[in-house]
């Protein structure tokens, strides 16, 4: 289905910026043509009337949602790789993803990297008289930015956490901290997204705990993870591409956790380095479509491809 008639059936948004540039030619010369190109993926129209994408993942880097001129060789093989078995996973749960299992021809040289989607919309509703579309997150650990509000005495989901608890703590359950998903990520209350979704928080919850434990026995410590909804042609909930990821989660290996080593593995080295060169800062005269100008050593880059190859390793075992 090619771009404009994906627009034409709102499935695409007007005002989402699309690009005119010719894609890879191996994809190109079958009909499958570049309409996007994000920071991370780019995503082609399909050949044929049926509402799908196929999505093709880049070795190209971002941080702090900023691009950077930096592309690790092998990335996105991995990605792809661990984003097939995430997917893999709910569907065994009984919860649909937005990953089609028909592919490219394996024949393909890029055919590691991609992944055909189902076209769909993103799950919206009215909270507190506007209406949003949702990131969906869960926690095992006190950390991050929700510790920090903790600290400051303050409650962005209603979840009445107290000031006194350390990082680090582990929730007897899981938390449930959901935000909009915007240019700005703003939380919402976590009761009020509950009972709006009661079946899908439901289903999102023990999915999350039951991979928590699957990931546990193999060595991987799940901090907390974000999963974004989104509503099909058929009307029905399904996940979008980055299921139980590292670029949608926080793992840590059972062994750095258990020493108190808290460094996740995944681009959390990179995104360390970043704050120690100031790339935010840097980054603010950035004009639109431009790249961060980047240097990184190369132990960082491999220290950022074992963690998705340990990753990928431990959960296939």
């Amino acid at each position: 289905m090619k771009i404009d008639k994906i627009i034409e059936l709102n499935l695409w948004p007007k005002t989402k910026k699309t690009t005119t540039l010719k894609g890879i030619s191996e994809l190109e010369d079958l009909g499958y043509n570049l309409f996007y190109i994000g920071k991370n993926a780019d995503l082609y129209s399909c050949p044929g009337e049926e509402p799908k994408v196929l999505l093709v993942r880049s070795d190209r880097c971002s941080v702090f949602d900023i691009p950077l001129n930096l592309e690790i060789n092998g990335k996105g093989v991995s990605q792809t790789a661990i984003s097939n078995f995430g997917a893999d996973f709910a569907k065994k749960a009984g919860i649909r993803t937005a990953i089609l299992s028909e592919n490219v021809d394996s024949s393909l040289s890029i055919a590691p990297r991609c992944q055909m989607m189902e076209l769909c919309k993103p799950l919206e509703a009215q909270i507190d008289g506007e209406v949003v579309q949702f990131e969906l997150i869960f926690r095992n650990y006190l950390t991050g930015s929700l510790f920090e509000a903790t600290q400051k005495g303050q409650d962005p989901y209603g979840l009445n956490l107290s000031s006194d608890l350390k990082e680090w703590s582990k929730f007897e359950t899981p938390l449930f901290t959901p935000t909009t998903k915007g240019v700005k990520d703003i939380p919402l209350n976590s009761q009020k997204v509950r009972e709006t979704f009661p079946e899908i928080v439901s289903s999102l919850e023990k999915l999350f705990k039951d991979f928590t434990k699957f990931a546990q026995d193999n060595g991987i410590i799940v901090v907390d993870t974000k999963l974004e909804v989104f509503v099909n042609s058929k009307g029905e909930w399904v996940l979008g591409d980055e299921v139980l990821t590292p670029e949608s989660s926080r793992f840590i290996s059972k062994e750095d956790f258990d020493a108190g080593n808290y460094i996740s593995m995944d681009k959390q080295i990179l995104r360390d380095f970043g704050k120690s060169e100031n790339w935010k800062e840097k980054a603010k005269d950035l004009k639109a479509g431009e790249k961060l100008n980047v240097i990184v050593p190369d132990s960082i880059k491999n220290k950022i491809l074992d963690g998705y190859s340990t990753i990928l390793n431990r959960l296939s075992k």
